[in-house]
C-alpha cells in the first residue's frame, strides 16, 4: 500500500484553489500567499517563489530581500517562520526540499513589481528567439515596464528596443553595463 495514496487523490482531497481570473493556482503561487505575511513580519520582502525539479527531488525556493542585504540569520528566520505553516496547510502533496536565501546581485526579474523596481537601472534579457540580426541577448537601462509584461530598454545613447516579457527566457538584474 501506498503510504500516501494516489497524487490524483491527494489533488482532489485539497479541493481547487482559484486565483481571481477562474484558473488553478500553482504550488508557487499558493506558498507566496502564505510566507509574504511571514516575510513582512521580519522585516523581509519576499522577492520570489519556485517550485522546480531537479532530477529526482523537488524543491522550494523562497528568495527573500531587504533594504541592506540579506543576511544568513534572516534565512534561518524566514525557515523557521514558514516552515511550521507549510507543515499545517500542507500546499505540497510530494516530499520536497525547502531552500531560503537571497536572490542574489543578478537577482532574475519574474514579477510586474520587480520591473518596476529596476525602472532606471541595468539588466540583461534573454531573448528566445533572435533577433533579425541575430542578437539573442540583451543588457540595457530598463525605461519603463507596463502590467501587461511589454518593457522598453535602452542599449545606448541613440536605441532603444521595446520587448515583451514572453519573448525572453530570462531578465536579470546586471551590477553595471
Amino acid at each position: 500500500m501506498k503510504e500516501w495514496g494516489d497524487p490524483l487523490f491527494c489533488l482532489l482531497i485539497g479541493g481547487m484553489r482559484l486565483n481571481p481570473e477562474g484558473k488553478k493556482k500553482s504550488t508557487a503561487e499558493r506558498v507566496r500567499e502564505m510566507a509574504e505575511p511571514l516575510a513582512k513580519e521580519l522585516g523581509l520582502t519576499l522577492w520570489d517563489v519556485q517550485y522546480v525539479k531537479e532530477g529526482a527531488d523537488w524543491y522550494l525556493r523562497l528568495f527573500i530581500d531587504k533594504e541592506g542585504g540579506v543576511s544568513i540569520d534572516d534565512c534561518v528566520d524566514m525557515t523557521h517562520a514558514v516552515d511550521p505553516v507549510l507543515d499545517k496547510e500542507d500546499p505540497i502533496p510530494q516530499e520536497y526540499l525547502l531552500e531560503v536565501s537571497s536572490p542574489g546581485w543578478e537577482r532574475k526579474l519574474t514579477r510586474p513589481e520587480h520591473f518596476q523596481a529596476y525602472a532606471g537601472k541595468p539588466v540583461r534579457a534573454k531573448l528566445i528567439r533572435p533577433l533579425e540580426n541575430g542578437v539573442r541577448e540583451l543588457e540595457g537601462i530598463l525605461l519603463r515596464a507596463e502590467q501587461n509584461g511589454e518593457f522598453e530598454l535602452r542599449l545606448d545613447e541613440e536605441t532603444s528596443v521595446t520587448l515583451e516579457k514572453k519573448e525572453c527566457s530570462s531578465v536579470n538584474a546586471v551590477e553595471e553595463l
